[in-house]
């Protein structure tokens, strides 16, 4: 009861801070429909949902329901054929065919066809596309030469021999390919509406087609949209909803608040004081986040392009201190390949598997700003701190600042932007030192590592390291999965404990809050998000 009270107090202080801000989302106008409704709080509406085109966490929250890929892995790491009904693989792994549905139909039961797939990549291989995933097609043979416009489209390694027949050709073997299936650049777009980037085709209802459980019944930007169960969905008779809701809210403080007025079913990524609220209850529904939250550094600014002012900074900030501050649902991580992520062919979790890239040093921080030409900050400018208005980010950055002025005697400014906002000033390079978050889109280290090459479209901050590239490049390939294991701690040394190109600060869990009437929801094994495919509600 002490703790039920706890929560209700929690909640009657939440109540007061959505009163003062008026942050709390008009009520989706499907809330009376019939049928079983689930209703979901996320954060703010961001980014595109064209799937070849730079998505954030809206076309995550819509995709894990709407869109089905070729196929998945189950939470025992087992293939769940979902567009696809088989597959093979050529002797040297660098051919991979997939045989579609038949009974694969869109959500106005127009068929399913390989040419949706091929829409999706082409246009994605489009630099004015921007996807961020575009680098993950480049295994595909002329992938990365049609996107640099070396190589003309009809030399792309994909062919489709009939409808519902798909072959991948790629440059090598690439042991994690079918992990990358999961990528939005290799789900379908119907090509008979998904023609551009800029069109609006995504947010429609009219042209916005799905190949999932779910379709899109309405979009109102910055409020809600309406998912509606695809009654031409080839498993629909393994779906219980009739509809999902999803509501946006600009904080965590708001979603929190709308669970305990019953307005919503399920509030997910909240914060630590609502874990400790809730602690004992059945509406409490902590994960593992297989997500590293970390710095970018821009290299192409004075003085970040010193690995010694990098290393410097890195060693200057207590971690442990961070997160007894951020709170108790973050844990300090001084790797870029997330905390919880398990190696596959141990069990274990992949950074235990070597000795972290480097360890604090106060002492050894301040001797390297010195060596720098910045003895005790001297002569150190201002540089500035960019970073999403969320709850979490606003306490890390307050504190990352204060210790490297306390530790380095250097000033850090802080400049809090609208989420999306973050997301392109990080994107086009306008920054000093930028927040990054990044939860696993596929169940390999390869995630995180790629991020970090040179070629790669979420590179923002100017690294280009041959080394680094060469390391990644043949861990890539490797077949042998011990030898391919110590390529990539190789490859996360050099990057974060010798050119310490980031500033790794904690791992995540994911505190939700779930009705307990809510049955079948599930973890997403890649990333831990959850997802409501196949819920229920009792």
């Amino acid at each position: 009861m002490k703790k039920r009270i706890t929560a209700v107090l929690l909640a009657l202080a939440l109540t007061c801070t959505a009163a003062l801000t008026g942050c709390v989302t008009a009520a989706p106008v499907s809330d009376g429909a019939e049928g079983k409704q689930l209703t979901v709080a996320v954060n703010s509406d961001t980014g595109s949902m064209d799937p070849a085109g730079s998505i954030a966490l809206t076309y995550l929250a819509y995709s894990v329901s709407a869109l089905d890929e070729l196929l998945t892995f189950d939470e025992n790491g087992d293939i769940e054929y979902r567009a696809a009904e088989s597959h093979e693989v050529s002797d040297d792994q660098t051919v991979w065919t997939f045989h579609l549905r038949e009974d694969a139909c869109w959500s106005d039961g127009s068929p399913v066809t390989a040419a949706d797939f091929y829409n999706t990549i082409t246009r994605a291989l489009d630099p004015a596309s921007g996807s961020g995933y575009a680098n993950y097609l480049f295994p595909i043979e002329n992938a990365e030469a049609v996107y640099n416009g070396e190589a003309e489209l009809e030399s792309l390694g994909v062919e489709m021999p009939d409808d519902k027949t798909l072959i991948f050709h790629l440059e090598e073997p690439c042991v994690y390919f079918p992990d990358l299936l999961r990528l939005p650049v290799y789900t379908p777009s119907c090509a008979k509406y998904a023609d551009s980037v800029e069109s609006g085709w995504d947010k429609n209802p009219d042209t916005s087609l799905a190949n999932g459980p779910f379709c899109l019944a309405e979009y109102v930007p910055d409020q809600y949209f309406v998912l509606e169960k695809n009654e031409y969905y080839w498993n629909a008779d393994a779906v219980s909803l009739d509809r999902i809701v999803y509501r946006f809210f600009d904080d965590a403080q708001s979603m929190a608040n709308a669970y305990e007025a019953g307005e919503v079913d399920v509030a997910t990524s909240l914060s630590s004081t609502v874990m400790e609220a809730y602690e004992g209850q059945d509406d409490l529904f902590v994960t593992d986040l297989i997500a590293t939250r970390y710095i970018y550094m821009n290299l192409d600014v004075e003085p970040l392009d010193d690995v010694r002012v990098r290393e410097a900074l890195n060693l200057a900030i207590d971690r442990e201190a961070l997160c007894s501050i951020v709170g108790s649902d973050t844990e300090p991580t001084r790797s870029l390949v997330a905390k919880y992520m398990k190696d596959r062919n141990t069990g274990e979790y992949f950074v235990d598997g070597a000795e972290p890239p480097f360890e604090e040093d106060v002492e050894r921080a301040r001797q390297l700003l010195a060596e720098a030409g910045y003895p005790d900050g001297e002569g150190f400018p201002e540089l500035t701190y960019r970073y999403p208005t969320l709850e979490m980010d606003s306490d890390t950055a307050q504190v990352v600042q204060e210790q490297l002025k306390q530790n380095l005697n250097i000033t850090i400014r802080l400049e809090a932007q609208e989420l999306q906002a973050n997301y392109s000033a990080r994107h086009a390079g306008d920054f000093d030192l930028c927040r990054m978050n990044w939860t696993a889109d596929f169940a390999d280290p390869f995630t995180y590592l790629s991020m970090l090459t040179s070629n790669s479209t979420y590179n923002c901050s100017g690294i280009r390291d041959e080394a680094y590239d060469a390391l990644v490049e043949q861990a890539g390939r490797e077949t042998d999965p011990e030898e391919r294991t110590a390529l990539m701690h190789e490859a996360e040394q050099l990057a974060v404990g010798e050119q310490f190109y980031i500033i790794p600060l904690y791992a995540m869990k994911s505190v939700n809050l779930v009705n307990p009437d809510v049955t079948g929801i599930r973890q997403v094994p890649a990333s831990g998000a959850l997802e409501y495919r196949y819920a229920d509600i009792g």
